[in-house]
């Protein structure tokens, strides 16, 4: 079975422009493709597997970063996805975070700093499903440094081709505020609901 492209409801964004979503969406795109493609040259591949051990090898590791590319961008658009929203002080997910980091606005603080790391990666919002609460932290790439047994809640892509032709790379800062702007937290909201 096929992974299948997921389609997304973006409205005009404040900062981050449309051409940049569309560029953004094309990239997603080549990930879903590229995750299919590597599935199916993984199995014509193990036809003769001691043969092709060497290649299979490469095409394994290039699947994890591939899947978590299209992983990373559904959770990222889908946030994007609906209309801006604000976090609900009801939610469990607000409730968490001021447990957590005693309020919220020192969690954001915090994933904001995370944010600004130097160099392409993503600011991400675990729930780590063992220990039943959320986690922050920077991933370099894809398939490195992904928490393991955690749901992705909130991923922030801050590899350049997300913010650099509408901010320029001093931007930084601005695209992270504009994406928080932007942001429809029912669907962050939602994203912990169902990692639980």
């Amino acid at each position: 079975m096929k992974f299948e492209e997921k389609k997304f409801n973006i409205p005009k964004l404040k900062g981050i422009s449309a051409k940049t979503i569309e560029e953004h969406l094309k990239l997603y795109s080549g990930y879903v493709k590229h995750t299919n493609f590597i599935e199916e040259k993984i199995a014509e591949l193990m036809q003769d597997s001691e043969k092709n051990s060497y290649a299979l090898g490469e095409v394994q590791r290039r699947f994890g970063f591939e899947y978590n590319g299209m992983r990373n961008h559904e959770i990222y658009f889908e946030s994007l996805s609906g209309g801006s929203s604000e976090i609900s002080k009801d939610s469990e997910l607000y409730k968490s975070m001021t447990y957590l980091w005693g309020s919220f606005e020192n969690w954001l603080n915090q994933f904001k700093t995370i944010a600004l790391t130097r160099g392409i990666g993503w600011a991400m919002l675990y729930f780590d499903r063992k220990e039943q609460k959320l986690l922050n932290t920077w991933v370099d790439e894809q398939h490195l440094g992904q928490l393991q047994d955690c749901t992705l809640v909130l991923g922030l892509d801050m590899w350049e081709h997300s913010y650099v032709a509408d901010y320029q790379p001093s931007g930084k800062k601005q695209y992270i505020e504009d994406f928080f702007t932007n942001l429809n937290w029912l669907k962050i909201e939602e994203n912990l609901d169902n990692a639980k």
